[in-house]
């Protein structure tokens, strides 16, 4: 992917996200696979809604900072992932605030639609680590095929093959959450009707 378009394009999403409501002030990370060897990723401490292309900071795969800047102290888990699984190109997580209540209740999101089931798939949360630990990269390793998940008293996490993916699973997660404060007490689709629904 051509850099300059990449770094326009992460920018672009953080913009959206911040726009949207999905992050707030300097929370969040979100990244994309340059290439087979390099990643573009957000900066450490720096507002989402406020960034330029400049400010991206470019990583190679085995964490190496190449350029200017300080990354998200989050990187770990976003190189993990890419280097787990070769068909993701863009990682985002942010902390919408109904994912983040039900993440702080330690709920589970319940797809409540059929358009949850199919961009999102089963929703696991994973216990509660510091940001930046190891010990939280093997817990968002252990759920690495996961389209989305949230993350116990932190956040929401989700990855795509492309940035407009990820990103609409976002948007979609939080919408999932939102419902399901809403509506209170949710049954979760059977498992007749999600392989239903997971054929067409």
């Amino acid at each position: 992917m051509n850099e300059t378009f990449a770094r326009e394009l992460l920018v672009d999403t953080c913009v959206r996200l911040y726009d949207r409501n999905l992050t707030v002030s300097t929370g969040g990370n979100i990244s994309l696979r340059l290439n087979d060897n390099e990643i573009l990723i957000t900066p450490s401490g720096k507002n989402k809604g406020f960034l330029f292309p400049e400010n991206i900071v470019k990583m190679s795969m085995d964490g190496k900072i190449i350029g200017d800047g300080i990354p998200s102290m989050e990187n770990k888990f976003h190189l993990a992932l890419y280097n787990k699984n070769n068909e993701v190109n863009a990682v985002i997580h942010c902390h919408p605030i109904y994912c983040t209540t039900l993440a702080v209740k330690g709920k589970r999101i319940i797809n409540s639609t059929p358009e949850g089931v199919f961009l999102l798939g089963n929703i696991p949360m994973i216990d509660y680590f510091v940001p930046g630990s190891d010990e939280l990269v093997d817990a968002v390793m252990s759920h690495s095929s996961s389209k989305a998940m949230i993350m116990k008293r932190h956040g929401a996490l989700t990855q795509g093959k492309n940035m407009e993916e990820a990103y609409n699973r976002m948007e979609e997660l939080e919408f999932q959450a939102h419902l399901q404060i809403l509506a209170g007490r949710v049954k979760k689709f059977s498992k007749f009707d999600v392989e239903k629904l997971m054929k067409m």
